[in-house]
């Protein structure tokens, strides 16, 4: 006389508290990162679907006023050339972040890329990530 067991264990998995926590972890970095802020000038930046750079680079910025920028101090377009060789001077990778509003017109941008492009600088084009 075989004798049957009642205590069955059920095979059903209760993936509620599971969506919760994923839920929770989705909010939370929703949160942070719109507390996130870039530590620079307020520019207008154009769109890419390119990744960000975040390595320690020397950056030259340009607002909608056509003030250059290196490294937040102002600096006159005659003078960049200078203050470019005498900041990558020594450095191994000699890289220039060039960050110009929207508004600027290219020309004011090619001219800082050919100051770099005559002193063998590698030259990366800062862009704000479309929404």
């Amino acid at each position: 006389m075989a004798l049957k067991s009642r205590n069955k264990v059920s095979a059903v998995f209760s993936m509620s508290s599971m969506t919760d926590i994923v839920f929770l972890l989705l909010i939370f970095f929703m949160l942070t990162s719109t507390l996130v802020t870039t530590n620079a000038l307020d520019l207008v930046l154009p769109n890419s679907t390119a990744q960000t750079v975040k390595k320690q680079r020397v950056s030259v910025s340009i607002n909608e006023n056509l003030e250059y920028y290196i490294d937040k101090e102002q600096v006159e377009l005659k003078y960049i050339e200078a203050e470019l060789i005498e900041k990558l001077a020594g450095q191994e990778e000699q890289v220039v972040v060039l960050r110009v509003d929207k508004a600027v017109a290219i020309e004011h941008a090619v001219a800082v890329m050919d100051i770099a492009y005559r002193n063998k600088f590698k030259i990366v084009l800062a862009t704000q990530q479309k929404k």
